[in-house]
């Protein structure tokens, strides 16, 4: 039985399936839903990351949690946010140990060939080095 999903959330409208997919599993199994937004941090240093990190993370979370509200109204007793840096698969992958994730369900948008090779796939990544099961949503 699924008792701690984990979500990918980014926006995109196959981020928001997937966090309707994993409320709708956590009503069902009467488990929980940690939703990571992963912002990769690419220019400045590591003073220009710790302020950025400081100023806008909280502000961040409480905008997470609303925009969430308006997707599913009683997001806010199934799920905990977490805003995060660095890479997305590495990101998501951690959050499995740290927070004993069982399940984890992610967003799949089609690419071409070129895309998935100059930007990688974070579902193709977590699908490959997950130890958990895995459900791909579209």
């Amino acid at each position: 039985m699924v008792k701690y999903s984990l979500v990918g959330y980014d926006g995109s409208e196959v981020s928001q399936r997937a966090i309707q997919f994993a409320i709708d599993l956590a009503r069902c199994s009467g488990g929980r839903v940690r939703v990571v937004s992963v912002l990769q941090v690419t220019e400045g240093g590591a003073d220009v990351t710790a302020l950025m990190m400081a100023d806008s993370g909280t502000r961040r979370v409480q905008e997470l949690l609303k925009e969430l509200t308006t997707l599913v109204a009683d997001a806010s007793q199934l799920i905990d946010v977490e805003l995060a840096y660095g890479s997305p698969g590495d990101v998501l992958l951690s959050q499995v140990e740290q927070h004993g994730i069982d399940h984890i369900v992610i967003g799949h948008t089609e690419r071409g060939a070129l895309a998935r090779w100059l930007l990688g796939s974070v579902s193709g990544n977590v699908l490959a080095r997950a130890h958990v099961p895995v459900t791909v949503v579209r």
